[in-house]
């Protein structure tokens, strides 16, 4: 195998986390989950679970739908209004999240794209997370620590960890 100096694609493998194709744009992030789809999905969009992975602990409001809001409690980083994008039980849900602005509701224009696609391996579930958009984005210098691309990139490869445990413990 041969190395271009150029190329900028992450794939390193750690335990069964994969970080694959990012650049600074667009980060990537696998894993393999022992729990259903329908599990997981439930974990990625009900307001029981979600503030449990990311969040506080608290139940999130969620209106799960294209143009619905869900509201991301990231404590001391701030409260997030994301727009949800698309919807597909149980494979495939997006949303916009305006990481560098807390408490602005996210458009097109000062948000990402978050995006978790869900594929049943065994008796299991591959999710592949991916967020993109970083290079158009106008991050205040006061916020760049915790919506920059580096920032969610080492936040990503913690958070697809949060949901694989948050999944397998979890009884249906």
């Amino acid at each position: 195998m041969t190395t271009d100096p150029q190329d900028t694609t992450d794939t390193k493998s750690t335990s069964d986390t994969k970080n694959t194709s990012d650049t600074k744009d667009r980060i990537e992030r696998e894993i393999s989950i022992a729990a259903p789809v329908e599990r997981v999905w439930a974990v990625l969009t009900e307001p029981a679970h979600v503030g449990s992975w990311f969040g506080q602990g608290e139940p999130t409001p969620v209106d799960l739908r294209p143009g619905g809001i869900m509201h991301l409690d990231h404590g001391e980083y701030g409260q997030f209004p994301t727009v949800i994008v698309t919807v597909d039980p149980p494979r495939f849900f997006s949303y916009r999240w305006a990481s560098a602005h807390p408490g602005d509701v996210a458009t097109e224009h000062n948000s990402t794209l978050v995006e978790f696609t869900l594929t049943p391996e065994g008796d299991g579930t591959r999710l592949r997370v991916v967020e993109s958009g970083f290079a158009r984005l106008d991050i205040p210098e006061e916020r760049r620590k915790t919506a920059s691309y580096e920032s969610h990139s080492e936040g990503w490869s913690g958070q697809v960890e949060n949901i694989r445990q948050y999944a397998e413990r979890l009884t249906v």
